[in-house]
């Protein structure tokens, strides 16, 4: 059992929690912060003179319409059922997950006015497996990602769909089955559920944390490609980057001195003074990328700490405000400088493919023996630069988008769910990338006399146990997703 606690959530505590597949449970602390916020939510509404928004009122352009206190409770409902508009894929069931444990996180500050009965229902879900059904496509970014939370919701009143060992049925089935009883809300609950970053956050902490493994897989791949390559090693000694010192820079040139340490390439004389940028600047784009991403990362771990809903409620100063905490644009705006950094990160991959075939420095065209009747990693090559010219239409920011909605109430919106969505494509695109950048990386390998590091040699050896080495043509794509298979595990 994990006790969630009021604390600082690093996204590295977010990714534990999920993968332990431990059951969750409020600690004592943020039990209290949930029935204080509902206390003091109850007792405003009776004091209130005047509307407050959400709670009393419609929403969006209908904030100005008075709703009867007997009818609060099927205000919320009603919002839920509405405002269920996704359409387009259905988001995966890791990030689903996220939602729910993020949900239950920002709800449980005290400064949202849940019910600890709806919170509840909220952790049961996420214990017992039962993954809401959620689209893709509906959120702006902005009054939170209303369709996504809408449809995350929809199980809790008994409606919608989920997914519940291992098939898809409708939510009340569900519940039957595990002997839960569906909920009615209170006043200010569907709002609270509603209004929210999570569907934005949830894809922000699978593709941050995803690259924590990532890109120390693409360093090796990159290193045993530039000694496949007969690379130079004076590019990634110290003594460069202590002249230019940023961080990601200098980290990725030590880890490159590391991965190399003990090869019999990199230390024979070589006979070409330089090597290509995309060999000889490792350091400077991988670690470029690598600072964007630590900033990046800053971003969400600040935001899955925080309460996105609204309005607020401040219990130690008898208020509650209607703001805008649920808009999206830090993430929308760190979403598309993501893409741009992972973007990079394969665009330098396949251009280090692209040489590696190119039957330079006594490697055969194509990585192949008998070149022409055997085509070899040519159109290896080409998917990955398929990739790449996708990942480029890809980084079109979002963020700088915005569209008047709600009769213009809402007049400016983060596109942040569609950054995110595009965010992810790139993320997986990159995965391939590099993973065809492995295959090429072992099979020029293959092709020298002599060994390189201890450290690329056992890792090229683990490969070859699951991808051997290419005598003539075979078909490919089998071999390009056992690759990236095993750079994933």
């Amino acid at each position: 059992m994990t006790i969630l606690e009021n604390k600082h959530y690093s996204l590295d505590d977010i990714g534990s929690i999920l993968s332990s597949n431990e059951p969750i449970s409020l600690g004592s602390d943020l039990g209290a912060s949930v029935l204080k916020g509902r206390a003091f939510l109850e007792d405003f509404i009776e004091r209130a003179e005047k509307p407050i928004y959400g709670i009393n009122t419609g929403f969006g352009s209908l904030c100005d319409v008075r709703i009867d206190t007997d009818q609060l409770g099927q205000l919320q409902e009603n919002l839920v059922k509405s405002h269920a508009c996704g359409l387009g894929r259905e988001v995966d069931h890791d990030i689903v997950r996220t939602m729910l444990l993020l949900k239950v996180l920002g709800l449980s500050k005290g400064n949202s006015g849940i019910r600890m009965e709806t919170i509840t229902m909220l952790i049961e879900l996420f214990n017992r497996s039962i993954i809401p059904v959620v689209y893709e496509q509906g959120s702006l970014g902005a009054s939170g990602d209303l369709a996504p939370l809408a449809h995350l919701a929809l199980p809790l009143l008994g409606l919608g769909e989920v997914w519940y060992k291992g098939s898809k049925c409708d939510a009340s089935s569900a519940l039957d089955a595990e002997g839960l009883s569906s909920i009615s809300l209170g006043a200010k609950e569907g709002l609270a559920l509603l209004n929210g970053t999570q569907f934005m956050s949830a894809h922000g902490v699978k593709i941050l944390n995803g690259l924590s493994h990532w890109m120390p897989q693409a360093e090796k791949v990159a290193a045993l490609s530039l000694d496949a390559y007969d690379g130079r090693p004076e590019p990634f000694d110290d003594a460069v980057h202590a002249v230019r010192p940023h961080d990601g820079q200098r980290e990725t040139a030590a880890r490159m001195r590391s991965l190399l340490e003990g090869s019999d390439w990199i230390s024979q004389r070589k006979d070409h003074v330089q090597d290509p940028y995309s060999f000889r600047c490792i350091p400077q784009v991988h670690g470029a990328s690598k600072d964007a991403i630590k900033h990046i990362a800053s971003v969400f771990e600040r935001e899955v700490n925080s309460v996105t809903d609204n309005p607020t409620l401040i219990p130690e100063e008898d208020k509650i405000i209607s703001a805008g905490n649920f808009h999206g644009q830090p993430l929308a705006l760190g979403f598309d400088y993501l893409c741009i950094a992972v973007a990079e990160l394969a665009s330098i991959s396949e251009r280090r493919t692209y040489k590696l075939i190119g039957g330079q420095r006594g490697l055969p065209a194509y990585l192949v023996g008998k070149p022409g009747l055997n085509s070899g990693l040519m159109i290896a090559q080409y998917t990955a630069a398929s990739i790449i010219s996708q990942n480029k239409q890809l980084c079109t920011p979002a963020s700088v988008d915005s569209i008047d909605s709600s009769n213009g109430q809402e007049d400016h919106v983060s596109m942040g769910a569609n950054a995110a969505t595009k965010a992810l494509r790139v993320y997986e695109n990159y995965q391939k990338v590099i993973g065809i950048e492995l295959i090429n990386a072992a099979q020029a390998a293959d092709f020298r006399e002599g060994k390189s590091s201890p450290t690329l040699e056992a890792f090229r050896a683990e490969f070859r146990s699951v991808v051997p080495f290419m005598e003539d043509d075979i078909v490919m794509s089998p071999v390009m997703h056992n690759a990236v298979e095993f750079l994933s595990a």
